[in-house]
């Protein structure tokens, strides 16, 4: 896909995304057909985090009220995974606060519990762990996660109006070195930061070089206390056509619409699967309230989509 087209997706009104979608829907029933999955996750450590991220209430700069707690024991970490299968989930992953998961008492941890919802889930696994080095990737790889989460979260040229307290290349060799462990990297960002439409075309053309397995796209969710609660909800068609885009420059990847979902797309919320998007987030997010997943089941079944399983 030109560059001139992906401009020209932004720059359609309503009667033109018709077209558009048509093809975005195309080229996902051609990849997945009528299949769509669900992904779940568990908030595993909340709150004190270091970093400044502009749009994170856990970040050490946000004024906000969210949950701060350790580590979960494991019980609660599979009991959560548990709830997810039985819900339609086709993968659930552990998600963690702070810069990244380096204390080897806090990485032990999580590879125990790793190996115990491998043995007894039927579910397929992931982890989001922040910056982490390539030793402990290969040992959550051995002990049976198959998909690393790290988002880029916006284009090189913005992510320092975002986040100062790491680097955009530090998200790119984490990135890299979960790839050279042998894990399926899923690798997206968040819109409505404030980015211009060319960085969003910056940042898919970053994630084409990593070979992501799997796109997560977020909406931002402006809260009170964060440095972009000021920022407007992107309109629902806007996030449209961030979706088809995506699915135009990435035909044979899944698109996964996560965070931010129900505030900006509202009533068009069903339209994401004629945009492109082949599997979405259900439940509660980290730190905000999600859908419940019997609600997106009959999303489902109201659009004649059918629920894939876990990965075999």
């Amino acid at each position: 896909m030109r560059y001139e087209d992906w401009q020209a997706i932004f720059g359609v009104d309503w009667p033109g995304l018709w077209p558009v979608l048509g093809e975005a829907t195309r080229l996902r029933e051609r990849r997945f057909g009528r299949r769509v999955s669900f992904c779940v996750i568990i908030n595993a450590k909340s709150g004190l985090c270091s970093e400044d991220c502009a749009y994170c209430s856990q970040s050490v700069r946000a004024n906000t009220e969210v949950p701060k707690y350790p580590l979960l024991d494991q019980g609660q970490m599979v009991a959560a995974a548990q709830q997810a299968a039985a819900a339609g989930a086709a993968r659930f992953s552990l998600v963690t606060s702070g810069k990244g998961v380096n204390h080897p008492r806090e990485q032990e941890a999580i590879l125990r519990t790793t190996e115990a919802i491998r043995r007894t889930v039927p579910v397929g696994l992931c982890a989001s762990l922040g910056i982490v080095d390539g030793g402990f990737l290969t040992e959550l790889k051995a002990a049976g996660v198959s998909r690393f989460h790290h988002n880029l979260e916006t284009a090189p040229s913005y992510f320092p109006q975002i986040c100062t307290t790491h680097a955009f290349q530090d998200r790119v060799n984490t990135i890299e070195a979960a790839k050279t462990a042998g894990l399926e990297v899923c690798v997206g960002g968040i819109f409505g930061m404030g980015e211009s439409p060319a960085q969003r075309w910056e940042m898919a053309q970053a994630i084409k070089e990593l070979e992501a397995d799997a796109i997560p796209l977020n909406f931002l969710h402006p809260l009170p206390g964060t440095r972009l609660a000021h920022r407007p909800l992107l309109a629902p068609l806007e996030a449209l056509k961030i979706i088809a885009a995506f699915r135009l420059f990435f035909p044979d990847r899944s698109l996964i619409v996560c965070g931010g979902r129900q505030v900006t797309l509202r009533s068009l919320a069903p339209l994401i699967f004629a945009a492109g998007a082949d599997s979405l987030m259900t439940g509660d997010y980290l730190t905000t309230k999600g859908r419940l997943p019997e609600d997106d089941r009959q999303m489902l079944a109201d659009s004649g989509l059918e629920l894939e399983g876990p990965p075999q």
